[in-house]
């Protein structure tokens, strides 16, 4: 094979030249079995030599069409143009010398843009992390700190990170919390508006979840112990979940009339993903604080908190930071990310995603029952799967069509509480092309399961 670098000069074809995990692969595997901790999984065993636009290269010379962006990251395309330009000029000036010691300014920018893109007018600041669970968990400590409160509430379904108080915020147990306890304390779980399963219909869903979901927090925790709430627009490892239009506005205007600080977990939705810089600006909510990761830094590891001033500013000097938060090789990747998203409009491009994606995936409701509903914005789309006839969940299904579209080079992810959700992550500069052969795999394999 010739050496290409990977990238947007990545040939953009699917191709399958031998089985899927390939002998290289196979190998590999091997050795990791031997040397990595088998708690590391993987959702398919192939092992990546190259990636951009909208495929990965493997070692035995497959090339798979990604529609998994790895868990919404690369989500400007892998190795993107602006992104390797501006890490690679870091790189050569220096590589580390930790904020809290010696500040730079590529830290400085990244916050600049953050105060600018997020939702609201306000005044902003932020602080920058390595990854989406650190940013959750920074948030409660600055809530905590701002209202001298210390109870969390989070919501069913909801999946906040895997650090000790993260999993405490987390709603579902397998893989993420079975054997990992005692958790955190002072974490309090209400009801989400989850249309599809709303069992008076989700017609109700929005009032009858906000009610029930204020309710428990007035009478088993007291609004005036609460220091945060913490969701994500749109729900991501419990299945791309939309709160029911009007639940969000409802819980945002109670956590703002008793003194607690909203916060939007935007980690998986947020830059672009679901077709708006981030996912709460669909109802305009404009939360207190706001977490961001994946997306950020075109594969490179931070996260932020944004928020308003007075509440950033409540965690004392020294409170808030960690040795490699905000690296400076990070921060010019999450630039140059913000700059490919500008110049090309990614938001657009996500809005069609959606319209291509979602017009194929009805039509193939219409064929397969056991696709009950169809759900998502922007890339951010999945479809969850049930028993014929019925909502009882079809996690045997969800596998199996997983396992087709692998087969065929087609990477897809699994997701949902009941693991019978199919999410869609594609990059958000895939071509059409690409996009709808993924889909014709997709349909394929349903009409063999």
């Amino acid at each position: 094979m010739s050496e290409l670098s990977g990238g947007p000069a990545l040939p953009q074809e699917r191709r399958v030249v031998t089985a899927i995990p390939g002998p290289k692969s196979q190998e590999l595997w091997a050795r990791k079995q031997a040397t990595v901790a088998s708690g590391v999984g993987a959702v398919l065993p192939v092992f990546v030599k190259r990636a951009g636009g909208g495929v990965l290269e493997d070692v035995d010379g497959n090339s798979l069409i990604d529609f998994g962006s790895g868990i919404a990251v690369t989500s400007v395309g892998n190795s993107a143009e602006a992104v390797v330009r501006r890490a690679t000029a870091q790189l050569a000036d220096f590589t580390h010398t930790c904020v809290m010691v010696t500040p730079y300014e590529p830290y400085i920018e990244v916050c600049e843009a953050l105060a600018e893109l997020t939702p609201g007018d306000h005044e902003k600041k932020s602080a920058l992390f390595n990854s989406g669970a650190e940013a959750v968990e920074n948030a409660v400590k600055i809530a905590r700190a701002y209202t001298k409160r210390q109870a969390v509430v989070v919501f069913d379904h909801g999946y906040h990170g895997r650090t000790n108080l993260t999993m405490a915020l987390t709603a579902k147990n397998m893989p993420y919390k079975h054997g990992f306890g005692p958790f955190a304390p002072e974490v309090y779980r209400v009801p989400l508006a989850y249309p599809f399963r709303w069992l008076t219909g989700p017609e109700n869903c929005a009032q009858e979840a906000a009610e029930q979901a204020i309710s428990q927090i007035t009478k088993q925790i007291g609004a005036e112990n609460v220091a945060a709430i913490i969701i994500e627009p749109v729900l991501g490892e419990g299945g791309f979940i939309e709160p029911a239009k009007g639940f969000l506005p409802a819980i945002a205007n109670f956590a703002k009339e008793n003194g607690i600080v909203f916060v939007a977990d935007e980690i998986q939705s947020g830059f672009c993903r679901t077709g708006q810089w981030f996912a709460c600006e669909d109802e305009g909510i404009v939360p207190d604080l706001i977490t961001t990761a994946k997306g950020i830094a075109g594969g490179l590891p931070l996260a932020a908190v944004t928020g308003r001033a007075e509440i950033m500013d409540a965690a004392h000097a020294g409170g808030l930071g960690g040795t490699y938060g905000g690296n400076p090789v990070a921060c010019a990747a999450a630039l140059g990310s913000i700059e490919t998203m500008r110049e090309q409009d990614l938001n657009g491009k996500a809005k069609r995603i959606e319209e291509v994606m979602k017009a194929r995936l009805v039509a193939m409701q219409e064929k397969y029952d056991i696709i009950g509903e169809v759900r998502g914005r922007g890339a951010m789309i999945a479809i969850e799967l049930v028993k014929s006839g019925s909502k009882e969940p079809n996690p045997e299904a969800t596998g199996a069509l997983a396992k087709a579209c692998h087969q065929e080079g087609l990477l897809v992810l699994t997701t949902g509480t009941y693991g019978n959700v199919l999410r869609f992550l594609p990059p958000l500069v895939i071509g059409e092309d690409l996009l709808n052969e993924g889909l014709d795999i997709l349909e394929a394999a349903f009409a063999k399961i």
